[in-house]
């Protein structure tokens, strides 16, 4: 799905050698800590309570959760307070009261970004570096254990994606391209600059149907008559189960029946009723062997699949 000049150029960077355009400052450990210090959402006390539970091997799982719960705790509950009171004030209109709850909002966001920042810069520059002095371990103690907890800045608006799953996929070729990774400029690595200044980005947005179309446009949207039948057969044999659609086609013509209000509804609730069932059905099946070889004795001996098929190829 990448761009072949996107591949190629990412592929350069570490082909051979990787090369840094400039050096790494070692002091930027020392400006977030700074930085995540003065925000007072901790203290010193919290930090050593954290470390003493981690370093302790005969520490059980409720003393740590102890230890980093209150302090997540705290916090949540600020940005739940920030997010209620900055709805309530877009509902009234009152845009100073909205912009300063946004701000809050914005700024726990900001203070867990930058505990990960933290977290990756000093995992990096103390294999380099040696800073002396143990606060910064023990930051990274306690930030790890903090980061964790603090589920804030991820809502989602329409979709929720954050549980789904690949399970499977669909490969195509989209053809062969020749991409020279010798010869011609080498991109470089750009160091760790100005870590923790960073701001809070809107949220980008989508419609469901122009994601959609976008996997369409990967994967194919195409599928042949019998995909359609088949779908339209399983529709059908949970339409067939309603009993408010029974009662009003024997009770009413043809031309009444499909003209009810309920009928829409019913087969709405069929289409989603099958779904559910055939996902259900289709998972097991890719899962389970046994099942397969059921499905492939009832394919051949009640449904005439052997059969069907010599027939399809004697006729094309």
């Amino acid at each position: 799905m990448n761009d072949p000049n996107e591949v190629l150029e990412s592929f350069k960077t570490f082909y051979t050698t990787a090369t840094l355009s400039d050096v790494t400052d070692p002091n930027i450990v020392l400006d977030l800590r700074t930085k995540l210090d003065a925000q007072g959402f901790y203290d010193e006390h919290e930090i050593d309570r954290v470390v003493n539970v981690v370093m302790n091997p005969a520490a059980k799982q409720k003393q740590y959760e102890a230890a980093i719960t209150p302090v997540a705790d705290r916090l949540l509950k600020q940005f739940a307070a920030a997010k209620a009171a900055h709805a309530e004030a877009l509902a009234t209109k009152d845009d100073k009261v909205a912009q300063a709850n946004k701000d809050s909002m914005d700024t726990l966001t900001l203070f867990r970004a930058d505990m990960q920042t933290y977290l990756r810069a000093y995992t990096f520059l103390s294999q380099i570096f040696d800073y002396g002095n143990t606060d910064f371990e023990k930051r990274s103690i306690f930030y790890r254990a903090l980061v964790r907890l603090l589920k804030f800045g991820r809502e989602r608006e329409g979709v929720d994606l954050s549980e789904v799953q690949l399970t499977h996929h669909n490969l195509r070729n989209r053809g062969k391209q020749n991409l020279v990774l010798s010869g011609g400029e080498t991109p470089t690595l750009d160091p760790l600059t100005e870590a923790g200044s960073g701001s809070v980005h809107e949220k980008e947005k989508a419609w469901l149907s122009e994601i959609i179309e976008q996997l369409n446009t990967l994967f194919g949207s195409d599928t042949t008559e019998g995909d359609q039948l088949s779908y339209a057969k399983a529709v059908a044999e949970k339409t067939l189960e309603s009993e408010v659609l029974q009662k009003q086609a024997a009770n009413n013509s043809k031309e009444q029946f499909a003209n009810s209000p309920d009928l829409t509804s019913e087969i709405l609730t069929a289409v989603m009723d099958s779904m559910d069932a055939q996902t259900e059905l289709s998972t097991r099946a890719v899962n389970s062997g046994e099942i397969r070889e059921g499905l492939k004795l009832i394919l051949l001996d009640r449904l005439g699949l052997y059969e069907k098929l010599r027939t399809r190829a004697t006729s094309a």
